[in-house]
């Protein structure tokens, strides 16, 4: 009897963050390249005055964000149905609260967009990402995402204080991001590929777990599209590179 080989599961590579708002609940959804991962339901427990049960909830939703943010991930789409201002109500916290989530020169910086509809369920969810309007935001703010950073690797190419480290190789890559995090001296760390690289690559166990790892080390990482002027920039290096700042010494 021939034993069928099981389909190895794939997600692709992380896009955006989906925050779905209802009435009491939200949910958060991780957009990849291939799937859509239920992420988290949190449920609005109120209590107390509403102003105050309002702002905890949002601090709640901030806390389950930020470690996605430390991924790499920087696009945020904000969903709540119809004649709602759920999504406003949260972004105006942003604003007053975590004004340094939306501040560009900010290496924590995400671009948050709003989007009218229910992001309750798998297939309500899946009718968000289909939509012409959800992909257009998607490529947009994705694009802007990937030239701030590599306007941050440009700057680190021509630093003349020797106080920046640029490797393109993935060895060199490897070494660095294998390496024991304690002994590490970078202040902030980015893994850059194209996602022509990571398709194309005959050694995609091996990328995946280069990606893992660097999860694990709060590496921030990013696949950017081939054919954006960012993904372009990159596969002049290769298809890969690892950027990073040294921290200060102290005296």
């Amino acid at each position: 009897m021939m034993v069928k080989r099981k389909r190895r599961y794939r997600r692709g590579y992380p896009v955006a963050l989906l925050i779905g708002f209802e009435n009491d609940h939200v949910v958060i959804w991780r957009i990849f390249s291939q799937v859509v991962k239920l992420s988290l339901r949190l449920e609005f427990e109120g209590g107390g005055a509403e102003a105050q049960a309002l702002y905890k909830f949002h601090e709640t939703i901030i806390s389950a964000l930020k470690p996605v943010l430390n991924e790499g991930v920087r696009t945020i789409v904000v969903a709540s149905p119809v004649r709602t201002t759920y999504a406003s109500n949260f972004l105006e916290h942003v604003q007053k609260h975590h004004r340094y989530l939306i501040q560009p020169k900010n290496p924590n910086y995400a671009n948050f967009v709003v989007l009218v509809g229910s992001a309750d369920d798998h297939i309500k969810v899946a009718e968000i990402v289909k939509t012409k309007i959800f992909t257009e935001l998607i490529t947009e703010t994705t694009s802007e995402e990937a030239d701030q950073v590599i306007n941050r690797l440009e700057k680190h190419l021509y630093d003349t204080t020797n106080s920046s480290v640029v490797l393109y190789t993935l060895k060199e890559i490897e070494d660095t991001v294998y390496s024991d995090q304690k002994s590490r001296k970078f202040r902030m760390e980015y893994l850059l590929l194209s996602n022509k690289y990571l398709i194309d690559s005959k050694q995609k166990n091996r990328i995946h777990r280069l990606l893992q790892i660097a999860k694990n080390n709060n590496i921030k990482t990013n696949v950017v599209k081939e054919e954006t002027p960012a993904g372009i920039r990159i596969n002049q290096f290769g298809g890969i590179v690892f950027f990073s700042e040294l921290r200060k010494q102290r005296n």
